[in-house]
């Protein structure tokens, strides 16, 4: 069971997967990995969701309920986060070894998937997009409110003009080593106006900051080191596949400039939707619309393997 607490009900408890394994990385990481779904079903295409920083495969638990039925979704912790242990390597080559590792543990040679990250998984399919395996098995993408560089200095966490004292300052911020707690209502408070949007539901919140209090502050604070230096723009060029993105306009972490930026610079841009009010957990916040641009991809690119 992932560390979202057991207090987590109704469609944001964490589905029971159907199988799940151990992947193991470049470097000897081990990666907890959940397949769901049409696990025997030939016929049923594949899906592979990466979830973003502090949190873990929980978070993608609309999507899984939803896409399970007629579809093998295949999940994973990334390091450090949920059932995969922490390791002391945390950069985006890391990030793009471990999605390899995933894809090569759940997918036969040659298959297909349609590959989904939000925020950092954002970030891993870029990192991993000009790899052997990526391109083996990526049909198509969406990339779910993430960023290729400059996320500190876009930010807009903090109501303050653009510039060095309002960089400085967010950096301190997203890379505090101070520890979360627990889920009290300052602190549900605080993430949601970091996080969300302002109409997002009490739900949806309390099941937010369960998943994102559950990553242990070491973990925390490593990989906002990676996010604070992040540089892959160059990485956006090798994305040649069909890729949609999706962002919500009250973003205040990963705001629509990334997403606009992310759609000029990709080579196969499908389509851009900004989700009017939503912030920046946009699989939670507005699982219906992030769930339906999935199964479009799927419809429009998955490829079946052979034998259905």
């Amino acid at each position: 069971m992932s560390r979202l607490t057991r207090e987590a009900g109704g469609r944001y408890a964490p589905p029971a997967p159907a199988r799940e394994l151990t992947a193991v990385s470049a470097d000897g990481a081990r990666l907890h990995v959940e397949v769901h779904g049409a696990v025997d079903d030939p016929a049923a295409p594949a899906v592979v969701l990466a979830h973003g920083w502090t949190c873990s495969t929980a978070f993608w638990a609309a999507q899984i309920r939803d896409l399970a039925v007629d579809h093998r979704v295949i999940v994973y912790d990334q390091r450090g986060h949920g059932r995969s242990p922490a390791n002391p390597v945390c950069s985006t080559d890391a990030l793009a070894d471990d999605l390899e590792a995933v894809l090569a543990a759940t997918l036969a040679p040659g298959e297909k998937a349609v590959l989904a990250g939000h925020s950092m998984g954002g970030m891993t399919l870029m990192a991993a997009s000009g790899r052997p395996r990526f391109r083996e098995h990526a049909a198509a993408v969406l990339l779910c409110s993430t960023g290729s560089s400059r996320l500190v200095a876009e930010s807009l966490l903090l109501p303050m003009r653009a510039g060095r004292v309002r960089t400085w300052l967010t950096r301190k911020i997203l890379g505090s080593r101070a520890p979360l707690g627990p889920v009290t209502p300052l602190a549900r408070r605080v993430l949601k106006y970091g996080t969300m949007g302002p109409g997002s539901a009490p739900a949806t919140v309390e099941a937010c900051a369960r998943i994102v209090h559950a990553c242990p502050r070491q973990v925390r604070y490593s990989w906002s080191k990676v996010l604070d230096t992040l540089e892959l723009d160059h990485a956006v060029r090798e994305l040649t596949v069909p890729t949609a993105i999706v962002v919500g306009t009250a973003d205040r972490l990963t705001p629509a400039v990334h997403a606009r930026s992310l759609a000029a610079a990709l080579p196969n841009c499908v389509g851009s939707t900004e989700l009017t009010g939503i912030g920046h957990m946009t699989p939670m916040e507005a699982s219906e619309p992030v769930t339906a641009r999935i199964r479009e991809l799927v419809s429009a690119y998955a490829v079946i393997k052979e034998g259905a």
